[in-house]
């Protein structure tokens, strides 16, 4: 498993308009017709290789599309300006008036807020519950209930989600399981264990320069044509529309994926297990403590690991924050939020990410105020990186000498 997407990648090939080894990028927000009959079936959607304006679609970013779908083993995808763009796009695409949505209790605070706080105004109802209690996602089924949603590993407490039961709970009630992969991509297939939506964040690793903003919807082209109809598609009349030059950069950093998330998942790996037996309480699905340790070795994609991100429980805020602090100031990375860069990014989510989640249900699901979420970066040295780690928590009274003799 996992050879394929990364060669399919590699397997697309786009020539530029003079022969360049990357594709020419289409600058134009609108476009020229010999006949006024194409512009109306293009406006359509009757034609193919015709354009008509970019916010219905560019070359830049259909090329774009087509890697995504090839990562995901999906039909066809759909890019947008931003992760949230596509995930409300989704969303309001498949729920109308009254329906009611089974979601992880542990995702991105701006989806959270998105759908506990925004889609009151239509009506819409959700059920926030743990995605790893199977039996409680099949007891929250309702005759109204239009999809489950939740992350292939949440943010920001690493839950891994059971996609292959999750997805049966869903085709028996016959609606998609939509997942959001941006922890993931290459490590979890989830079109493969019977997911029918993949959303990502393209901001984060398949970016991996944290210089852009972008999203991406990975379904059938029946689902990916709805979300661009020009009548009633929620892609196309949000708007959230994805630069052409912004398309253009981010599909070349996509043929080095494979690569980084491989070394994203070594080196957190490493750290992981290094901090574990230092007695510091770390999560990672790559830790055999990890709940959801077993179902992530059955669905993932060995060879590119278990991923990059890792938490830390220092304690407290005021450790995490210091902490944080410090490593910044001895070049260890950078205080900051966002994920997939490659040098190592730190923040407390419960007051950042996730500060959207009220505390009280912060406390509920275990996120504390000393939780440090890690996006470990691709150092070429992760033991000097851990040592010095280590040495600031050292300086922090966070471990000390004699629990490491221990």
């Amino acid at each position: 498993m996992g050879h394929k997407e990364a060669n399919d990648l590699q397997d697309l090939q786009y020539f530029g308009e003079y022969g360049g080894v990357n594709p020419s990028i289409s600058d134009s927000s609108t476009y020229t017709f010999l006949s006024a009959k194409t512009m109306f079936d293009t406006f359509e959607g009757n034609t193919e290789g015709c354009y008509l304006y970019s916010r219905h679609s560019s070359p830049s970013n259909l090329y774009l599309g087509e890697a995504l779908a090839a990562l995901e083993g999906t039909e066809t995808a759909n890019v947008t300006a931003s992760g949230m763009g596509a995930i409300t796009a989704v969303i309001l695409q498949l729920c109308d008036t009254g329906d009611h949505i089974i979601s992880s209790r542990t995702i991105y605070g701006g989806t959270y807020a998105f759908m506990k706080n925004f889609l009151k105004k239509f009506d819409i109802h959700i059920s926030f519950l743990d995605i790893t209690d199977l039996d409680a996602v099949a007891h929250a089924m309702t005759s109204k209930t239009k999809m489950i949603y939740c992350e292939s590993v949440s943010n920001p407490l690493l839950e891994v989600a059971d996609i292959s039961a999750l997805a049966k709970i869903a085709k028996n009630n016959n609606i998609p399981l939509v997942v959001d992969n941006t922890f993931s991509p290459l490590s979890i297939t989830p079109a493969k264990l019977g997911a029918d939506i993949i959303i990502h964040s393209l901001t984060k690793f398949i970016n991996g320069s944290s210089d852009c903003v972008a999203g991406a919807v990975c379904g059938t082209k029946e689902f990916c044509l709805s979300l661009k109809d020009v009548n009633n598609g929620a892609g196309m009349l949000l708007g959230s529309t994805l630069d052409s030059l912004r398309g253009a950069s981010i599909l070349k950093n996509m043929r080095t994926l494979h690569i980084r998330v491989k070394k994203h998942s070594e080196n957190a790996q490493f750290l992981a297990e290094k901090f574990e037996q230092d007695g510091l309480r770390v999560v990672y699905p790559g830790l055999p403590s990890h709940p959801g340790h077993l179902i992530m070795e059955d669905q993932m994609n060995p060879q590119y690991g278990y991923g990059g991100l890792l938490t830390i429980d220092v304690g407290s805020l005021e450790n995490a924050n210091a902490l944080m602090e410090m490593m910044q100031d001895k070049k260890l990375g950078y205080l900051a939020v966002s994920l997939g860069f490659y040098k190592t990014l730190f923040s407390a989510p419960g007051t950042s990410t996730s500060s959207e989640i009220p505390l009280e249900e912060q406390t509920e699901m275990g996120l504390g105020g000393g939780l440090i979420r890690f996006s470990i970066g691709l150092d070429n040295d992760i033991e000097r990186t851990y040592e010095l780690m280590k040495r600031c928590m050292l300086d922090l009274k966070i471990l000390t000498t004699d629990a490491l003799n221990t």
